[in-house]
């Protein structure tokens, strides 16, 4: 079965997207055999601008995931053919990317988005333990989602939207610790939170 057939059409899923020198956690949402995705700003924006080709891989590693998100420190080891780079291992697939910008305004400010779609050239082939998901890993990445908004919100002087992310960061913190998380990385995330209005 083809890797694409794997994903639901319309679910959002979250998935790691590799660029010329780039890795970074993107939503994605399948549509016919074109994966859809947008970013907000940021080196792997730059790189598709400049050098529209990309991977779209799949892991169910949700610290990595997190820890790409947050820029923290991780060691990955990659592969490349015909341009195309991707991360030893992973499932996944490569092709060109076409873009285009459009304006974007929410809570956290406005921004230039670049919206993308991919339609798979190759299939990466890679493998991956049978972990499954746990409820902790859920809130784990919530908790990632909600501190980058949390960063944004400080960086664009949206003090209530900052306060009321902070607490979100908080609560899936307790809810993380709750269903027997234990990660160090849940640990760095809510020190950058408690700080970020220092």
């Amino acid at each position: 079965m083809e890797l694409l057939e794997l994903l639901n059409e319309g679910q959002v899923y979250e998935v790691l997207l590799v660029t010329e020198s780039n890795v970074t956690p993107v939503g994605v949402v399948r549509r016919g055999h074109s994966l859809f995705f947008k970013l907000f700003g940021g080196k792997s924006a730059v790189e598709i601008k400049r050098r529209p080709l990309a991977s779209i891989q799949i892991t169910n590693d949700v610290e990595l995931l997190v820890r790409l998100a947050l820029n923290l420190e991780i060691t990955l080891e990659f592969e490349e053919k015909d341009g195309h780079r991707w991360i030893k291992g992973l499932p996944g697939v490569y092709g060109r990317v076409e873009f285009g910008e459009e304006h974007h305004e929410d809570e956290l400010g406005s921004t230039v988005v670049l919206k993308c779609s991919l339609v798979p050239e190759g299939e990466i082939r890679g493998n991956q333990p049978p972990r499954p998901v746990s409820r902790a890993d859920n809130y784990l990445l919530e908790m990632a989602v909600n501190l980058t908004r949390l960063l944004v919100a400080v960086r664009n002087g949206k003090r209530e939207e900052a306060e009321r992310l902070y607490l979100e960061v908080v609560r899936d913190y307790d809810m993380y610790k709750k269903f027997g998380g234990g990660s160090e990385t849940a640990e760095r995330m809510l020190e950058i939170a408690m700080g970020t209005f220092d």
